[in-house]
């Protein structure tokens, strides 16, 4: 029975309702221990009859042990796998130590968790619970993260119960917290437990509204000043103390165990003289309780465990963990191994090498932190330093491989010194400087990728290569000096004739620096001939293909690599591709599709922790808000990239230019657009191709003269691209500035080429400076035509602001505006609701359309059942008509 507790049931009963009527969510119950956590999640269990109930908790020893909460909450429904989609089912599997094979992708990891939900719940609505979330390894605690915060239109429900100070955090998810009891139901609550207590009224201000602290505290004792969490493990210290010494060390057995398991705790205790009769003392004060039938051991509290530990002498402590190495058996090798490790006193080589190997095995499982924890102490334990320093090496990228950047600088730091190996010192300065590139810090991340490739070039060239390839990335946001010193250090590596990035790191040097080389698709044919690693081995190249203008190849290659992403389960890279893809779709006048993309990868980026391609992301979509004229989002989102720094600025200044342009407020463009591509880093993909709208707030506020050196610069690049719609801009950009008896020879220049490749974004600009050109000119009547054109292309666009400029000046003119056409309907989709209705209308069911974009089948159904009013269809088959408009 809850005594109080009325706004957090009533939260309960919301969700619970929620999910029951296919709308599934996530609640986070925060609060110190003992405050009632676990009981709501019981109250949460007893008001879901004839749901299917999951249950899980973290155990604080267990921490360590990749996936041991995910295993434990799904644990009575692994049989239902074999419906799970291909990938995620072999992710899970092997994740899981179900099947073998090379670990799973920790994204697809969290996408099978999210489909088998969604699968239990098409049977019947679905409650998971798991309590102290605090004590779950990173794994488990990153998996439910990621299906949590990717639920729609399911039946379930899931429920996370944590302390407020510890353990993974549950970020993005709605939280509760959990305070202390109001005095009238403390009251009762303790009047329920101790209802012949001679000072209740001593006990409640002890408890200070604890529910467990008004269950454990004795009677009368005086705890102090002392916080519930010390309160309580006082309590838990008198209650022990009191015990036999056999029932302690019993006790203590359980505290370290890790699974609970009756039967290895028998083992355990057998083997330390221990038999069951003395844990009959503890079962009879209800300490833990002996589940025979599940063959599990349970205590009353999880603090208890956690006391236990505290009081123990040492060398109880040491017993205890030699007693459970020896109880496992082969199946358990990481928790064999740490105990053993745990009993060790000193430098011990088996020890060590038992933990290393089950740390291997604990990585190719896609446990990646279990695995860093389990290689670090082995290289503590070990008595033979180039063994500790190799297995301090594999911690290292076991951190980086779990994306904890920071503990793998601390770890490369402090293995670091200048008498290791070449190999080594190579591995640890990359850690270094990878860690040093995602706080922000280029210049020394460049410098220690560098001298890492440097040790490593003569002997090992490929390997060194992909090195330098990294180091182009983070040389292109520190300067142009850096990339080109990158660009020559690959140039001068000894890559033997053959080696798959050969192509690659001709093709960069090409379109980064500006000399000669491959095609970008030449350059992947050769790659792949030769055994490239896709698409990781690509992805630099294909980016690298916008700085020199090749967008129609960067377009074509990054829909290849985002689908073998997808498909080879290489979630790592999705991000990084859909930015690529969402700005070559942008520039080939596609901004839903772009927005579609940007959106799908700012969500990776979150769930995958790169906080690089964030910021990007924010940048790239504040520039899609700005052409489309919302000004509140596109400030937003531009915030957003200036606070990440670095990469997303250039992007986020040209969205500020543009939207000041489109607004007409030409000083403020001009100031944001000067900045850009005056800038250190005018170079950047962003800032050269927002020197025509500079160009154009120059000439708005009669200082054309001042854009003359961005100009040159840009007619530079176009020359280089030799692509007919860049040749058109700089055509657009003369006309600007020429005196009229020029001017329209130029414009026209510029919409002939323009129709030679067809950019409705930058034809539309064009149109409409010619057609105000003409106006001005009193032209009127050669106006409407330019004018009602690129009114018709930024409404089909969704380019408000400037759909409104080329109405008013057509209106100027006498003549009529362009109608809307079909696509107003289309612009009120969201970008998951565009995603998923031109998946549908290319005819993938929507179990293809969830496995492709990361859902549900039942949310990919929930979002078609909202599209279809929006475009006017009534049901999938009626699709196709609208994919012109959607595309």
């Amino acid at each position: 029975m809850l005594y109080g507790r009325g706004t957090e049931r009533a939260a309960l009963d919301r969700l619970l309702a929620a999910a029951a009527g296919g709308r599934a969510g996530a609640l986070v119950l925060r609060g110190e221990p003992g405050i009632g956590k676990s009981a709501l999640l019981d109250a949460a269990a007893a008001g879901a009859a004839g749901w299917r109930v999951l249950r899980a908790a973290g155990v604080e020893s267990e921490a360590r042990l990749p996936y041991a909460v995910l295993s434990q909450l799904l644990a009575p429904v692994l049989d239902r796998t074999g419906a799970l989609p291909g990938p995620q089912r072999a992710a899970l599997e092997r994740t899981l130590g179900l099947a073998d094979g090379p670990a799973g992708d920790r994204l697809l990891v969290g996408l099978a968790v999210l489909t088998l939900l969604g699968d239990l719940a098409e049977q019947g609505p679905v409650l998971a619970l798991v309590d102290d979330l605090q004590w779950a390894d990173p794994e488990s605690a990153a998996a439910l993260r990621l299906a949590a915060r990717r639920l729609g239109a399911e039946r379930v429900a899931l429920l996370l119960a944590t302390r407020e100070d510890a353990g993974p955090d549950p970020a993005g998810l709605p939280e509760l917290p959990v305070g202390p009891l109001a005095e009238p139901d403390a009251a009762a609550l303790l009047a329920h437990l101790a209802p012949g207590l001679a000072d209740p009224a001593r006990a409640l201000a002890a408890a200070r509204g604890n529910p467990l602290a008004l269950r454990e505290l004795p009677q009368g004792e005086d705890t102090g000043a002392l916080p519930p969490d010390g309160r309580l493990r006082l309590a838990y210290h008198g209650q022990v103390s009191r015990l036999p010494g056999r029932t302690q060390r019993w006790l203590l057995l359980a505290a370290l165990e890790e699974t609970g398991e009756a039967e290895v705790l028998l083992r355990a205790a057998a083997a330390s003289g221990l038999d069951a009769a003395d844990l009959a003392p503890a079962e009879e004060r209800g300490l833990l309780r002996v589940a025979l039938a599940a063959g599990r051991v349970t205590f009353r509290h999880p603090l208890l465990r956690s006391a236990l530990v505290d009081r123990a002498p040492l060398a109880d402590r040491l017993a205890a963990h030699r007693a459970l190495a020896a109880a496992y058996g082969p199946g358990e090798p990481l928790r064999r191994a740490w105990h053993r490790a745990l009993a060790a006193t000193g430098r011990d080589a088996e020890a060590a090498a038992d933990l290393a190997a089950a740390a291997a095995t604990a990585a190719s499982r896609g446990g990646h932190q279990g695995a860093c924890a389990a290689y670090e102490r082995a290289a503590r334990l070990s008595p033979d330093p180039v063994l500790a320093r190799r297995w301090t090496v594999e911690a290292v990228e076991a951190a980086l491989e779990a994306g904890e950047v920071e503990r793998a600088e601390r770890l490369a730091l402090a293995a670091d010194r200048p008498d290791a190996d070449p190999v080594t010192r190579a591995h640890l300065l990359f850690a270094r400087g990878v860690a040093e590139f995602w706080r922000g810090e280029n210049a020394s991340a460049h410098r220690r990728l560098t001298e890492a490739a440097a040790l490593v070039a003569a002997a090992h060239p490929g390997p060194a290569a992909r090195v330098l390839v990294q180091a182009v990335h983070v040389a292109w946001y520190d300067g142009l000096p850096a990339v080109h010193r990158s660009l020559d250090a690959l140039a001068a590596l000894p890559l033997p004739d053959g080696d798959p990035l050969g192509p690659v790191v001709r093709y960069l040097g090409a379109a980064l620096g500006g000399g000669d080389g491959p095609t970008l698709a030449g350059a992947e044919r050769a790659a792949r001939a030769a055994g490239a690693v896709v698409p990781v081995d690509l992805v630099l190249a294909c980016g690298a293909g916008l700085v020199p203008g090749h967008d129609a190849e960067v377009l074509d290659l990054a829909r290849r690599l985002v689908r073998e992403a997808r498909e080879g389960g290489a979630f790592g890279t999705l991000p990084t591709l859909l930015f690529f893809l969402a700005e070559a779709e942008l520039f080939d006048g596609r901004p839903g599709l772009a927005a579609d993309h940007a959106a799908e990868a700012l969500g990776l980026a979150r769930d995958t922790g790169q906080p690089l391609w964030t910021g990007q992301l924010h940048g790239f979509q504040a520039y899609l808000a700005a052409a489309r004229g919302d000004s509140e989002p596109c400030r937003e989102q531009a915030a957003a990239a200036f606070a990440r720094g670095g990469a997303g600025v250039p992007w986020a200044r040209w969205a500020l230019g543009l939207l000041d342009l489109g607004a007409g407020r030409a000083e403020d463009a001009h100031g944001q657009l000067a900045a850009l591509t005056g800038g250190p880093f005018g170079y950047q993909v962003a800032a050269v191709r927002a020197v025509p709208d500079l160009v154009e707030a120059a000439v708005r506020l009669r200082r054309g003269e001042e854009c003359a050196e961005p100009l040159a610069r840009f007619e530079r690049w176009a020359e280089r691209a030799d692509r007919p719609w860049a040749r058109a801009l700089v055509d657009r950009c003369h006309a600007l500035l020429a005196p009229d008896e020029f001017a329209e020879e130029l414009y026209r220049r510029a919409l002939a080429r323009h129709a030679e490749q067809p950019r409705p974004w930058e034809a539309a600009r064009t149109e409409l400076l010619y057609g105000e050109w003409l106006r001005r000119g009193r032209r009127k009547a050669e106006a409407r035509a330019p004018l009602r054109s690129a009114e018709q292309a930024f409404r089909l666009l969704g380019a408000a602001p400037w759909a409104e400029r080329a109405r008013a000046e057509l209106d100027a003119t006498g003549g009529p505006a362009a109608g809307s056409g079909p696509v107003r309907a289309v612009a009120g989709l969201t970008p998951q609701e565009s995603q998923i209705v031109r998946l549908a209308a290319r005819g993938l069911s929507n179990r293809d359309i969830a496995a492709q974009l990361f859902l549900s089948a039942r949310t990919v159904g929930h979002h078609l059942y909202k599209a279809y009013p929006k475009l006017g269809v009534g049901s999938r088959a009626d699709l196709a008509r609208v994919l012109p408009a959607l595309s």
